[in-house]
């Protein structure tokens, strides 16, 4: 499922970028056999709580980064940084690379898994934006350093992690598991799968993907690097994505079956990509694309880095249909607005002789207040060409004021974004502020795909 993180996915390729050595996380106490942290899942990416030099900041987890990188730092979050050096990033994107820092021996702790000696790459120039897209502050990425020397259950249903001793685990027998072989490069995890391409006939093309618990879609695959990966006929043109090097631009559309062994997995949204946009990525000529968190979500997952093997279990999300932004607005959070909030409390005023005269009835009054809160606001970021908001005059940088007649501060990004992709046409009612002026517009979803 591709929600409003499109615009969220975040994969690197730091290949003029020297590898240090670094021992990755350790367990707080060596006896320590097993340990469970608890995470959000906004918008299919799992956010976890991180201490880097005794500050307590939210990152992502995400298998598709090799390193642990750190942005979107306010004067309230400031991390005191060690042995800095400056470089430069290159990641997917048409860009330039971002001028960065590299910090070396800081403290990073998740929960009670701690890491001593660990790099931390700082990009300048934030151009993610994730806490924006998100709606929830998110200050950086990590993945290999915290995932190479444990066994790593990820529960999606419970939103739980446990983080297991590979030494003292052993695994029980599970029929309804397949396992497997992980194939490394930089750092990055690879496995292979079968994906079926044209919807006449059943002939399936083998494919190697990176495995990227950070990216929201399902897949992506990348045309050209085998002769039938190209983008079917019914796609539109989307921005997948930010890389380090500037956005990730491909085509929407969906294939008729992923295989993964035993697993098979029917129409999912599937984005292509051109070679401009995956230059990098393509280093690794072996590799066809990504599997994302949109399909990732519907397993039980086990990463074996130590044993080099993945292990998959259905969970209760397998069979749901694979659903995308029919609006073609990409909407971000936009700050604080101040929101003048009326309460009013019933209560009932009891007669002084009610004690003496049962007969006595009590009065009814009703109290107002008034509270000012501090609530999210939100604005469109991008509208998509020729999508059912465009041809109903909403336009970039439009600041939402109520969705279906509801002021939007009551919901969370996510909820806006799932009211986007319900079901074809379906009624959507908005309020927007432009240049100071209130507008009333109203679309309906249209499938694109």
């Amino acid at each position: 499922m591709k929600k409003i993180v499109l615009f969220l996915v975040v994969v690197s390729v730091f290949c003029s970028l020297k590898i240090h050595s670094q021992n990755g996380f350790r367990f707080k106490n060596v006896k320590n056999k097993k340990q469970r942290i608890s995470f959000t899942l906004v918008n299919n990416l799992i956010v976890i709580p991180v201490e880097i030099n005794g500050k307590k900041l939210s990152f992502i987890l995400d298998s598709g980064v090799s390193k642990t990188i750190l942005f979107n730092i306010a004067k309230n979050d400031s991390v005191g940084l060690k042995n800095v050096e400056v470089l430069k990033l290159k990641g997917l994107g048409n860009g330039e690379p971002l001028q960065a820092l590299l910090s070396k021996k800081n403290k990073v702790s998740v929960n009670k898994l701690v890491s001593t000696d660990e790099e931390v790459y700082v990009v300048l120039e934030d151009k993610f934006d994730l806490s924006a897209r998100m709606g929830v502050t998110i200050h950086g990425i990590l993945g290999y350093n915290l995932l190479r020397n444990y066994i790593v259950k990820i529960n999606y249903k419970t939103k739980k992690i446990d983080f297991f001793n590979p030494k003292k685990f052993n695994y029980k027998k599970c029929k309804k598991c397949e396992v497997f072989p992980i194939r490394f490069y930089r750092k990055k995890p690879y496995i292979n799968a079968q994906v079926q391409l044209d919807t006449i006939g059943t002939t399936l093309t083998d494919v190697k993907l990176l495995i990227d618990s950070g990216g929201s879609d399902a897949i992506w695959l990348f045309e050209g690097t085998k002769k039938n990966i190209k983008t079917p006929k019914r796609f539109f043109k989307d921005v997948l994505g930010e890389g380090l090097s500037g956005s990730i631009i491909g085509n929407r559309s969906r294939i008729p079956k992923i295989k993964l062994k035993s697993f098979e997995i029917e129409n999912p949204t599937t984005s292509f990509l051109n070679e401009v946009s995956t230059k990098n990525a393509r280093k690794f000529k072996a590799r066809n694309g990504s599997l994302g968190a949109g399909i990732l979500k519907r397993f039980t997952v086990w990463f074996d880095y130590p044993k080099r093997k993945l292990t998959l279990k259905k969970n209760s999300e397998f069979n749901k249909k694979f659903n995308y932004n029919m609006s073609g607005l990409y909407i971000v959070y936009d700050g604080k607005q101040l929101v003048k909030e009326k309460t009013t409390k019933r209560y009932v005023a009891k007669d002084n002789n009610q004690a003496l005269n049962t007969n006595t009835s009590n009065s009814i009054n009703y109290i107002t207040n008034y509270r000012f809160k501090f609530k999210s606001s939100y604005k469109i970021k991008t509208v998509l060409i020729n999508s059912p908001a465009a041809k109903a005059g909403i336009k970039a940088g439009d600041v939402i004021v109520k969705l279906n007649n509801n002021y939007v501060y009551k919901y969370s990004l996510n909820e806006i974004v799932e009211k986007l992709q319900e079901k074809e046409n379906k009624l959507i009612k908005m309020v927007l502020e432009r240049d100071g002026k209130k507008i009333k517009i109203q679309f309906k979803l249209k499938k694109r795909i």
